[in-house]
């Protein structure tokens, strides 16, 4: 007898933090910018991610879920880090070669950034925050699943690919919801 392997659930958070995401901005892959506020009324799903991962290929889900899902207002941001096993050694120019040119991606990516520790982005402090300990990455391909109001709606861990019906579901649920805050 064996048991099969099923992905960890998502996770709800167990905090409730100040703010939403639409208080943080990363910085584009291109050097721009990158205000998490210009997409305001929109879900966001924020994924760290990496070019020399087992999970790599998960970017091809991810931009299957980008063309589904971005004309009824979901946005796919990617955020290379090297913070797991050193996967994501190279600069931008060449994660953003790598991306588009292996996997067609279209959706918005960040310039490098660390997502873990004393050094990561503020927006990953505030993410951890929310989501306590278990909802932190562990690793690359991490995906916070944001609502249209800016608030943290679930955590999804690595193993949990973009196209499981668990986070359709989330996803959906997301873009269901009318752009103003919910209560």
């Amino acid at each position: 007898m064996y048991s099969v392997w099923k992905a960890p659930p998502s996770m709800a958070p167990v905090a409730d933090v100040s703010g939403t995401a639409y208080d943080f901005e990363f910085i584009s892959i291109d050097g721009a910018p990158m205000r998490l506020a210009d997409w305001r009324g929109r879900a966001l799903l924020i994924v760290n991610s990496a070019s020399l991962c087992g999970f790599t290929k998960q970017y091809a889900g991810l931009q299957e879920l980008y063309l589904r899902y971005e004309t009824s207002g979901l946005v796919v941001i990617a955020v290379p880090s090297n913070d797991f096993g050193e996967q994501e050694p190279s600069p931008d120019g060449e994660i953003q070669s790598f991306c588009q040119g292996v996997f067609g991606v279209t959706f918005p990516l960040t310039s490098k950034h660390s997502v873990v520790g004393p050094d990561a982005h503020p927006f990953y402090k505030w993410a951890a925050e929310a989501m306590g300990p278990t909802g932190v990455p562990a690793w690359n391909f991490h995906k916070y699943l944001i609502g249209r109001d800016g608030r943290l709606l679930r955590s999804f861990p690595p193993k949990v690919t973009p196209t499981a019906p668990e986070i359709i579901t989330w996803i959906e649920k997301a873009l269901e919801k009318s752009s103003g805050p919910q209560h």
